[in-house]
């Protein structure tokens, strides 16, 4: 009889917005980036290759040049940090691309149009593709034993934390990126553009004392240095390294001279999060 009066029109009531509504909003999201990267080897295995391609082919090649530099140490276990951090990155920023193939095909509409806040869309977002960077991390943490890295639980855990806090950070920035993007190729383009050169930077392959004035500053201004120095810290400390190989190896970020605290360099990592975090979450309620 009401839908007679209506014109046959039914209502739909839709659910009061609430905490716990957005928080299962953000599980929703965070648990279809996980279905989606389970489902996809080919990424899982694409991810992987290279890093370990650096750390075994070019962490050969480079440790033959250094071996009378730094005796005592396999080159390799310097770079394994480094490669660690590369394939959180590449993975982190493929995980936040995913949004331009969903604009594409017309599944973000759908999650737009769902009753939640795009805050928790970005948010599950960012929290999925920390996830699955730290999951594809992983696999280059367990060839740790192979380049003379121990497997120490503390370790072990500090690395996990240190990993899932620089992938968060970069998905948030891969996010922030893909919130005007049409196209893949366009994203791809950018992200190659602004990742790469940041990777190089970072001290990922190379240490980051002696070296000259204009790269240290160069290394001092990018953020991934913040990223990629804590892990090889927190290996290096678990490493018996004699001085010297310490010293040109592992010689930390420095402002004027001091060298930066690890719990500063996390806290950086931490605040640039945030802040990409809420830029992202300010671009995709304009622009998505």
């Amino acid at each position: 009889m009401a839908s007679e009066e209506t014109g046959g029109v039914v209502g739909v009531r839709v659910p009061p917005r609430s905490p716990a509504h957005e928080l299962r909003a953000v599980k929703v999201v965070l648990h279809r980036e996980m279905l989606r990267f389970a489902g996809d080897r080919t990424r899982m295995v694409s991810t992987v290759v290279q890093p370990v391609l650096w750390l075994f082919v070019l962490g050969t090649g480079f440790g033959s040049l250094a071996q009378g530099a730094i005796p005592g140490v396999d080159y390799r276990t310097f770079m394994f940090p480094g490669m660690i951090a590369m394939t959180v990155i590449m993975t982190a920023m493929f995980s936040a691309g995913s949004i331009v193939w969903d604009r594409e095909f017309g599944f973000l509409r759908e999650m737009l149009v769902a009753p939640v806040g795009r805050a928790a869309i970005v948010v599950g977002k960012c929290l999925g593709g920390a996830v699955v960077a730290v999951a594809q991390g992983v696999v280059i943490l367990a060839l740790g034993g192979l380049v003379g890295v121990p497997y120490d639980p503390v370790l072990m855990v500090t690395l996990l934390a240190e990993m899932f806090l620089a992938a968060f950070a970069v998905t948030a920035f891969g996010v922030t990126l893909a919130a005007r993007m049409r196209n893949m190729q366009t994203f791809f383009a950018l992200m190659q553009m602004a990742v790469m050169p940041m990777v190089f930077l970072s001290g990922a392959m190379f240490p980051l004392g002696n070296l000259p004035s204009w790269l240290h500053v160069l290394t001092t201004l990018n953020p991934l240095t913040y990223a990629v120095d804590p892990l090889r810290q927190a290996v290096f400390s678990h490493l018996d390294v004699p001085a010297r190989a310490e010293a040109l190896l592992n010689p930390g970020v420095h402002w004027y001279g001091r060298q930066v605290p690890v719990p500063v360099e996390l806290g950086l990592v931490a605040a640039a999060g945030a802040v990409l975090l809420a830029v992202a979450v300010a671009r995709f309620r304009r622009h998505g």
